[in-house]
């Protein structure tokens, strides 16, 4: 029961971890918490699949010799002792100051068992044996563990604080040979199976904390974004538990998927940890704007943003008659020549959150190629600065976002041609980032990049809330039950045989 119960609880909300390089920085730039909503619908799932990785569970045998009088020593063995069931109608999980704790209370769980019974007697000299089957309910079974978390090396640590089960009541019966001649005197065996039966269950406990502590080792290091960039989501700090909730931070930044570096230094802004407190949801997951920022500045740093025009709705706008009224000494020089636009970033982009939602400021520069005798010949560079306001979404579990223009200022950077009049040149810019710009901008951020939630859980109902410099996702979870207990878990399922 342990294993799944600390298994998901874990899994849920810590994503997979990342081995930090010396070049990253250990602040945390998103952080997450589970409410205790949330932990109730982790807790109906954990108790679900606990149940599942326990039974069948096969206790020990159980054997012992009754001195009874008149008829000498009797030899019980109670053998192949298996719970196969168990029912689990109350529980609850109650984060603290010392760790997490799970009961399950009011449980109960059937057994069953072979029962033999061999004895002799100076009345008959010959020996006598019986043996039969027998059923066992054990009722009002409390079973609960309390784990420490801390974080160790950018990830999380456990440990089993406390662990066990108790048994109340238990009822025998019998079946087989002469069962009414022996069902008195195997009710006196109602303690050891008791004991067994804790035994067991708090053995599983600890051995369930153990396989989890191996199994987050070998869990995958990255978010993997696409072929150039992840997330890097290693955990800073220890885990900030209250009375309703557990939190987490985590470092965010994008990083360089080769080799997990980041060039840019970034600071966090003041910010507390996730708060949805105008709704209740069951996780939160709060993003500052230095995630978005470290996005930009990874894209620049990798020459991403770099793209050639040689085909527009208007083809003729790529050629320098189409020019010859707004720059008259470009047709003059290059008439009826065939033309390129470059289109590539001067600096990251900066983005910028508020209350009112994002935004974000792109520097670029444009550069007007013109195709004589074979060659590009570079002409004119115009520099742009371009502000824009921003949208978020949900697409599954991915945060996505789109851009729409809202100003823009040119300067000429240099020319080979004279000076520009850029007040004649600006609409026909202005037209290119409507139609060129923002398209091929907006089917990058359509895509998005994913937040820290395993394969199987899905977002719904999702809130997106804004406030100074971080943008908050509030949303309840669904499992898909179409999953599989391995599949839901976002990893193989030879990985999830081994913890079980």
């Amino acid at each position: 029961m342990a294993t799944a119960t600390t298994y998901i609880l874990l899994i849920f909300f810590i994503t997979t971890p990342f081995c930090s390089s010396s070049e990253l920085t250990d602040e945390s730039f998103m952080s997450m918490l589970i409410s205790q909503s949330g932990l109730d619908f982790l807790k109906q799932l954990l108790v679900n699949n606990a149940v599942a990785s326990i039974t069948p569970l096969q206790l020990p045998q159980i054997e012992k010799t009754v001195k009874i009088p008149f008829l000498g020593g009797i030899h019980v063995v109670l053998s192949n002792i298996t719970i196969y069931h168990v029912d689990v109608p109350s529980s609850y999980i109650k984060p603290g100051d010392t760790g997490i704790a799970i009961v399950a209370s009011g449980t109960s769980c059937n057994l069953s068992m072979n029962w033999h019974f061999s004895y002799g007697t100076w009345l008959v000299p010959l020996s006598i044996a019986d043996s039969g089957h027998a059923s066992v309910q054990v009722e009002g079974m409390e079973i609960g563990l309390t784990l420490g978390l801390k974080i160790q090396e950018g990830v999380i640590d456990i440990s089993l604080l406390e662990g066990g089960c108790l048994v109340k009541d238990i009822i025998i019966k019998l079946d087989g040979g002469a069962s009414w001649l022996y069902q008195g005197m195997l009710d006196a065996f109602q303690g050891q199976i008791a004991s067994a039966v804790e035994n067991a269950i708090a053995k599983a406990l600890e051995q369930g904390v153990l396989k989890l502590e191996t199994f987050l080792e070998g869990l995958p290091k990255e978010i993997p974004v696409d072929d150039t960039a992840s997330i890097n989501v290693t955990l800073v700090n220890d885990p900030l538990i209250s009375n309703n909730s557990i939190g987490l931070e985590i470092n965010g930044l994008f990083t360089r998927t080769e080799k997990g570096k980041v060039s840019t230094v970034f600071h966090k802004n003041s910010q507390s940890l996730v708060s949805c407190t105008n709704s209740p949801k069951m996780l939160g997951i709060l993003l500052d704007e230095a995630v978005f920022n470290s996005a930009s500045a990874l894209y620049y740093n990798a020459e991403f943003m770099i793209w050639t025009v040689d085909t527009l709705p208007d083809q003729a706008i790529l050629n320098t008659a189409w020019w010859r009224y707004l720059i008259p000494q470009l047709y003059k020089k290059y008439p009826n020549d065939d033309m390129n636009l470059n289109i590539s970033l001067s600096a990251p982009p900066v983005v910028r959150i508020s209350p009112h939602g994002i935004s974000a400021t792109v520097y670029a520069d444009l550069i007007i190629d013109v195709l004589e005798g074979g060659n590009l010949v570079p002409v004119v560079c115009i520099s742009l600065v371009i502000r824009g306001s921003g949208s978020v979404k949900l697409v599954q579990n991915n945060l996505a976002g789109s851009l729409q223009l809202d100003d823009f200022t040119t300067q000429l950077k240099w020319s080979q041609i004279g000076k520009l009049h850029m007040y004649l040149i600006q609409p026909v810019v202005w037209t290119l980032i409507e139609t060129v710009c923002l398209p091929y901008a907006n089917s990058r951020l359509g895509k998005g990049f994913p937040l820290p939630i395993i394969h199987g859980f899905t977002l719904q109902n999702a809130e997106i809330v804004f406030s100074d410099s971080a943008v908050t996702v509030c949303s309840d979870v669904t499992f898909t039950d179409s999953y599989n207990y391995s599949r839901s878990l976002g990893y193989p399922s030879r990985w999830i045989q081994k913890l079980l």
